[in-house]
Formats: structure tokens, sequence, C-alpha cells
């Protein structure tokens, strides 16, 4: 990667930028010695103090007071030898000691402290830095974010992020810098790098920091999928939290409204909410689910969407098949298949029913549970055509498999014995009414029917004998009379699990910093002054030399 541009924006030379950076320098070194000549009579601070502290670097009365204040902060972070030339500078008699004394201070101080005395350094007009630090001092006092330092004297790459973002060029920042700035740098001026494209999950900066909060804050912006629980916790991360409790097939966390919402009705076998979970969806779900919405037409779905079960009850919502259903096709169609033979057999459509039936019964690789349902289906339209020996014979095969099938085959027995035109109606009465075997409710669902059907006299009839039976065996506590279907409700349940395949992948965490925060430039700013801790010179600079150089 190349170094950063230049000092000084397109079409002005770097020598030039160097030129006015030093007439600044000048001129305020010009107002300073006003100053001080100006002051030195009030401070309190006679002539001889004034020539010893000139010795070491510092000029004048005004700067001597300076240096006081800042060399008692220094002296609390100070040891052994350093703090006894601190000490004695303190009581005005500063001498060669003291400059390396600073620099020692310096070295095992914090980047704000050394940055904090730095800046007084330069403020006080000392003798301190070289030449080139004091340049550079200025410039970043002075709010110029350009101008071009070498990499080799850019030790925490400070330098290199205030001038990408004085250029208004964050993306441009070297990546070869990113080492350097991530065990730093404050949040908002990462997030102002991950939004760049400066950085991303190759670079993982959370393995830099040391604090637990931003380490988890970073890998759910970039590696979301990596967070812990315990880190969404801490973070608060709501998002992720309402996202796991419903894959995990709980209860969401309350948000009305939003996708889990959605994919929660889905669940359930609501159809109406189609239109608005596209809206919620990613391109490549939308597309996912408006192919399982074609498949509708057809009866017919790519093996990705049959083997997501919890799709099945919108599927089943939307489905309405016109023929018999092929249960070979996938475990879906064999389910569809059993529920449609039962649902033709509740409304008495015998001739569908059958058809439905047979295919049930060809097809042999069946789950077990399925295939013993599918032979109780054969043998009781068997029984009502009366072709006892048969139904008889089918049952014999299934006996072993659910107790109501050894039931129904003695029913059968029994039938057989009593000659054809003493025998009972042959159906069992609650499926007459379209209910299941027992249901409690046959009563309110008698009523209901009959109010629909008051007008059709044959129907009317058959109603009645339905609710005849089931009074009789309800008096007689016996309904060993009745053919029993289906032998397992549970066997026609619709899989209660999560669409897995509709959910949304978890999308990173919203940044929760500001853009281009001031407060996180001052401190890249306050980090690139403290970089300049080597230019902290072990003896001043000599003052007739800062005069030729520094003043007209």
């Amino acid at each position: 990667m190349t170094s950063p541009p230049p000092a000084g924006g397109a079409g002005q030379s770097v020598p030039r930028s160097r030129t006015a950076a030093v007439a600044r320098e000048r001129e305020r070194l010009r107002a300073l010695r006003e100053r001080r000549d100006a002051q030195s009579a009030d401070s309190g601070i006679d002539g001889f103090t004034v020539r010893r502290w000139r010795k070491v670097g510092v000029l004048g009365a005004q700067a001597v007071t300076r240096a006081h204040t800042m060399l008692r902060q220094l002296a609390d972070l100070a040891h052994e030898a350093a703090h006894d030339a601190l000490t004695d500078a303190l009581r005005d008699e500063p001498d060669d000691r003291l400059l390396p004394a600073v620099r020692t201070v310096l070295e095992r101080a914090d980047p704000a402290a050394v940055a904090e005395t730095l800046a007084e350094v330069h403020a006080g007009g000392f003798l301190w830095l070289s030449e080139v630090g004091e340049q550079r001092l200025t410039a970043l006092t002075a709010g110029d974010e350009t101008l071009a330092v070498p990499g080799s004297e850019d030790p925490s790459g400070a330098s290199a992020l205030l001038t990408a973002f004085g250029m208004d060029g964050t993306a441009v920042f070297p990546t070869r810098l990113l080492p350097r700035v991530f065990p730093w740098i404050p949040l908002s001026v990462l997030d102002d790098l991950i939004d760049a494209g400066v950085v991303g999950p190759e670079h993982q900066p959370w393995q830099y920091r040391a604090e637990e909060t931003d380490h988890a804050y970073l890998k759910a912006r970039l590696v979301p999928d990596q967070v812990t629980a315990e880190q969404a916790t801490t973070l608060e991360w709501t998002a992720r939290e309402r996202r796991n409790a419903f894959l995990a097939g709980g209860e969401p966390l309350p948000s009305a409204g939003d996708v889990y919402d959605l994919l929660e009705r889905v669940v359930d076998g609501d159809a109406s909410v189609v239109k608005e979970l596209e809206r919620e969806l990613p391109r490549d779900l939308v597309l996912r689910l408006r192919r399982l919405l074609d498949g509708v037409a057809v009866g017919n779905w790519d093996r990705d969407i049959w083997e997501d079960r919890g799709l099945w009850r919108l599927i089943f919502a939307l489905w309405e098949p016109k023929a018999a259903v092929n249960p070979s096709r996938s475990p879906l169609h064999a389910l569809m298949a059993l529920r449609q033979a039962y649902d033709l057999l509740c409304m008495n459509d015998l001739a569908r029913a059958s058809a439905q039936i047979d295919k049930l019964v060809t097809y042999e690789a069946a789950d077990p549970a399925c295939r013993a349902e599918a032979l109780n289906f054969h043998a009781y339209t068997l029984l009502l055509q009366e072709e006892l020996d048969a139904a008889a014979l089918v049952l014999e095969g299934i006996r072993d498999a659910h107790e109501r099938a050894e039931s129904n085959l003695r029913m059968l027995r029994r039938r057989q014995a009593v000659q054809r035109n003493d025998r009972p109606a042959a159906s069992n009465p609650y499926l007459d009414l379209g209910l299941p075997h027992g249901a409690p409710s046959w009563t309110t669902r008698y009523r209901d029917l009959r109010r629909e059907h008051v007008r059709d006299v044959d129907m009317s009839a058959q109603l009645n004998s339905a609710m005849k039976r089931i009074r009789d065996a309800e008096r007689d506590e016996d309904w060993s009379g009745f053919f029993v279907l289906p032998l397992d409700l549970d066997v026609f349940e619709l899989p209660d699990e999560v669409p897995v395949t509709l959910v949304p992948p978890l999308a990173p965490l919203t940044r929760r910093t500001a853009s281009h925060s001031p407060e996180g430039l001052g401190l890249v700013r306050q980090r690139a002054v403290a970089d300049l801790l080597p230019h902290l010179l072990n003896a001043p600079r000599r003052p007739d030399r800062n005069a030729r150089t520094h003043t007209p």
C-alpha cells in the first residue's frame, strides 16, 4: 500500500505546505516573546531564575510558571531518579537531568497524559522537541490533518488515520496499518471504517480489544452468527434474541408486526399474511416463498421445499387437491393423501375417497402408522359395501398395530354372524356427521347440519339416524358396534415446526455510535500527538539556533 497523500491537498506541493507551517510557527513564537517580556515583571520570578530555566529550553517567566504546573503533574507519576530531577526543577534548580526524566515518565504514561504534556510543551514554547516534531505538533494543533508522516514514524497509525479523515477519504486508509489502530481506536471511528468497507470480518478487529463489550459489539457488527447468547444479552441485542427464540420454537419476544410475527402465523397455516411477509423478507427468500406458492397449483414442490416441515401448514392451507394425491411423491404428499381420504369419508364422498384410498393402499413404503390408517380406511370402505370377508382379511394384517384395529375386527366378526337384512347401518355415525369418532361436540354439529339441510328429506333422515345411534351408544355406554377411524389422530397432525428456510439470516447489529464523531476524531488526534514522544529531546534545542530557524 502507498503512504497517505502529501499535505496541502490537490495542486499544492509539500514544500509550500511546510513553508506555511514554519511561517505560522515564527509568528507564534514572536508573539510569545512579546508576552514574556510584558509579563515577566509581574510574574514574581526573578531574572536569575529565568536564566536558569533558559538553559533547559524554557524561555521567559510565563513559560517557567507553565513548566512548574506541568512538572507537578508529572511528579505524581515519576519514580526514583526521575522524581529527584523533577523535584529539583520545581525548586527552580533545573539541570540536564530534566528532559531525560520527563521522557522517562512519559514513556510509562498513558497516551492521554503524553499528549497533554506534549501539547503543554508546545503551547509554552519549550525548546524540548526536535524541529520535525515541533512542525508536526504545530500542524496537529492547528487542525491540519493532511501532514504526510512516514509509516515508521507513525507507530499507532493515528497520523495516517487523521490524514484519511482529513481528506474525506476514509476508504483510502492503508489496511496494512489496521493492526496498529485496532487496539486503541475509538469505537465510533472504527465504525466509520466498517461503514466505509475498510474493515471487514477478515480483519477480526475484536481480537485486538481488551474490553469484552467492545469484543462482543464488533463481532455483532461483522460476524453476527458468532455472537454467543451471553454476549447478545450483554449487548441487549433484542433482534438476535427474538430470532433465536423463534428458531428454538419458543415464544418470540414481543414485537408486534415484525417478520417473526408473520412467520409465526405462517407456522399456524395463516395464508393471509403471505403478501405482507414478502415485504419483510430478503429477495432470495421472497423467491423461495413464491416457488412454494407456484407449487400449490400443481401439487408439486422441489425437495428443498417439502423437506422444511415448518412450511407444511401453509402448504396445506393453500393446497386443495383436485384429484387423488400420489403418496409416493414425498412425505408431505403421503400425509395429504391420508388427510384427504379421511376428509372425503367424513363428507360421505365415497367415490373420491375410494380413489384416494386405493393409492394409499398401493403405496407399501409408507410409514407403518400411516399404512395402518390407510388399510383401516380400506376396510371401512369394504364394510360400507358389505364385503365383510375382504374387510376382515385387511384388518387381520394390522390387528397388532393398534388396539382399535383389533376392536374393528371384532365388530366385523359379530356383523358376519348376523343376517344381512338384520344388520344395523354400517357407517360410523360420528363420521356421518363429519366428526372424528367419539367427538363430544356431536350434538352441536347435528343441530347445525339439520338447520343447513332442513329441506333435504334424505339428508335429514341420515342425520336423525346418526343422532339416534350415538344416543343409544351413550345410553348403553357401548360403542362396540361402530367401526372406529382413524386409529390414532396424532398420525394426522401437521408438524408444529419452525419454517427454518424462510427465516432471514441474522442481520449485523445496527451501528450504535455517532458517525464521524468529533469526540472520536479528537481522541485520534490526541493519539497522533502522543506518537510524537520520540521527538522529545534529551537536551533542549539551543535558543540561538531556534531564533535563526523560527524568527524573522
